[in-house]
């Protein structure tokens, strides 16, 4: 099976602060797959490392109110086309990630709080018919 993964889960630094969210049990999963790593947040552009975002009111700011919503989505929908062109059945996502959140994202407060809700690539993903688990459901 063709696996899509957000790259941070298999250890690419490509996080916000630099580092990476390697995942034992993310590995484990994919052993026996064919593994297709994208990340959004690069794909669209932005730096490594890069200011902490969220979704505000449907827009993805930094905290110092900047907007990065257009590097956002740009990265989703060249995300999306990778895994349309590798025949992805599957896509293994960050939990709350503004980009990657499959079941909950922070609130757009910038306090460490979450809420139900999916990220700008999650949504884009659920919109095309395509299935994603979040990482801490495995």
């Amino acid at each position: 099976m063709n696996i899509g993964v957000s790259a941070c889960l298999i250890g690419e630094n490509c996080k916000y602060n630099g580092g990476n969210n390697y995942s034992e049990k993310v590995m484990k999963y994919l052993e026996g797959h064919n593994v297709i790593p994208v990340c959004p947040e690069v794909l669209g552009g932005l730096p490594v490392p890069r200011k902490t975002a969220e979704i505000v009111l449907g827009t993805v700011k930094n905290e110092d109110g900047t907007s990065v919503d257009k590097e956002f989505r740009t990265g989703a929908q060249k995300a999306l086309n990778i895994l349309i062109d590798n025949q992805v059945q599957l896509v293994i996502l960050q939990s709350r990630s503004p980009s990657c959140g499959a079941k909950k994202i922070y609130d757009g407060t910038f306090s460490g709080t979450t809420v139900p809700g999916k990220g700008i690539f999650a949504k884009l993903l659920e919109e095309h018919g395509i299935e994603t688990i979040d990482a801490e459901d495995l």
